[in-house]
């Protein structure tokens, strides 16, 4: 184990402690004494105490904002107002410069914006870092909510011949020689002398997969990455993400609305517990940027209050069918203030719709089942309406839709004719048609976009400030 301690383990110690050592990076020097040090463990700094008659001038001159330093000393209870202890140093190393001309990174408020441009460098701030050790704590709250339920973690693959959710918008995977391309003799691209013989795309989704998961282990998840090559430059759309999917056998659409329900409570409840001081940095942020916008336009909740509504309060559950007419008779579809007008039954849902739901009208999360079977995928169980299927989202203030899910159809029949409808290749996905042969039973799953989590829980508004190396059109700068 290395000699020193982490910065968050120090600033739980009682003093005095003699002789401790420390590493980190600068965040201010001041007066030539006083030198705030963080190592990224936490979000609040320790402040190293020298005295510079007793160190060269050379050595002060290096002490600047981002360079790497570390510290020895006697941890002592401080005298100044804003930290119970510090170090006070007797001897400094400095383990890398930073030079204070070209470093980007000052010691001043900094626009996402332009933190976005130095995205290399955005995870030494105190946002960044508060956003990314939440990410952290989530990842590790959803292993172990799945873990302590007995699920199987299924590692699904990233490599695909299927498209999961028939969007067609993938990336392709070849090794062909793009500069020479060989076509068969219909003129068409000779994928038989690719690396895998076939057409191959980065997945979607892991869902299907994790289904003949779940008919083996009645219970699965998968956390892992996905993509999408949409030409989106939203402040909701990434061209890669993290999704986390678990299927289980046995179970109906409304358990698997508890097990949704259920699991977004822990896993907020968790961050809740873990990262107060994180927390409170994030709403302070998030309440200056929201006084800079109109009055009605401002969150009517600040984002740890938030957090407390959603763990403490139970999801509204509605049909589609409801939804829709509570949409259709709104004072904002009267007045034709919905960029979408909601006139025809069936039509899918918008973000505008579906935060008009949570924020206006339930104040409160909100889950819709039933949807038309028109505008979902091939895979959810019909209803004996014949007109909609056992789906069900969940619906979240600020972002819409963060989880979606279904109970999936396990009737042969039913599936196949539906895939027929689609014009989806029963050859193609042949396993996933056996998979409700041999032992087929009820079994339900749902996706939750991981970052969408992210930007809920650290209220963030654009959702590339939620994910290390964000992917993006026109941005692969990593």
């Amino acid at each position: 184990m290395p000699e020193h301690i982490r910065i968050r383990e120090v600033l739980q110690m009682e003093p005095p402690r003699p002789l401790l050592t420390i590493k980190g990076w600068v965040r201010t020097f001041r007066n030539d004494q006083f030198i705030a040090v963080n190592d990224g463990s936490c979000h609040e700094n320790l402040q190293v105490v020298i005295d510079p008659a007793q160190f060269d001038t050379t050595i002060l001159k290096r002490i600047t904002t981002g360079a790497a330093i570390m510290a020895r000393g006697e941890l002592v209870a401080s005298i100044g107002r804003g930290q119970k202890v510090e170090l006070k140093a007797s001897q400094i190393e400095i383990l890398g410069d930073c030079d204070p001309e070209t470093y980007p990174l000052q010691p001043k408020k900094h626009s996402l914006e332009f933190l976005r441009e130095h995205a290399h460098l955005r995870m030494r701030t105190q946002t960044f870092g508060a956003v990314f050790r939440i990410r952290h704590s989530l990842a590790y709250a959803i292993h172990h909510f799945f873990h302590q339920r007995g699920f199987i973690y299924l590692h699904t693959p990233i490599i695909t011949a299927s498209d999961a959710e028939g969007a067609g918008e993938l990336f392709q995977v070849t090794t062909l020689d793009l500069q020479h391309i060989p076509l068969n003799e219909r003129g068409e691209v000779d994928y038989s002398q690719d690396f895998f013989g076939r057409k191959a795309n980065l997945t979607v989704s892991g869902q299907l997969e994790g289904e003949l998961g779940a008919l083996a282990f009645s219970r699965i998840y998968t956390f892992g990455p996905t993509f999408r090559a949409e030409n989106s430059n939203t402040t909701r759309h990434l061209a890669e993400f993290w999704m986390i999917e678990p299927e289980m056998a046995f179970y109906d659409l409304n358990d698997n609305m508890d097990l949704a329900e259920e699991f977004i409570k822990y896993i907020i409840r968790f961050v809740l517990e873990q990262h107060p001081t994180d927390l409170q940095w994030l709403a302070a942020r998030l309440k200056e940027e929201e006084s800079k916008k109109p009055q009605q336009e401002r969150l009517e909740m600040e984002l740890v209050e938030k957090l407390h509504f959603v763990v403490e309060n139970p999801f509204e559950r509605i049909t589609y069918t409801d939804a829709f007419e509570i949409l259709k008779n709104s004072p904002q579809n009267k007045k034709k203030k919905f960029q979408f007008p909601v006139e025809q039954w069936g039509m899918d849902l918008q973000s505008e719709h579906e935060r008009y739901l949570v924020e206006k009208y339930f104040k409160k999360p909100v889950i819709i089942t039933d949807y038309p079977k028109e505008i979902k995928a091939f895979y959810m169980r019909q209803n004996d309406d014949g007109r909609t299927v056992r789906a069900m989202d969940i619906l979240f203030p600020g972002i819409g839709e963060i989880v979606g899910g279904s109970q999936r159809e396990e009737r042969y029949d039913r599936l196949l004719q539906r895939m027929q409808e689609l014009h989806i290749s029963p050859q193609e996905l042949y396993w996933y048609l056996d998979s409700r042969k041999f032992g087929g039973c009820p079994h339900s799953g749902f996706g939750l976009g991981f970052e969408r989590m992210v930007q809920f829980v650290t209220g963030m508004n654009n959702i590339r400030d939620v994910i290390p190396f964000p992917r993006t059109p026109k941005n692969i700068a990593f």
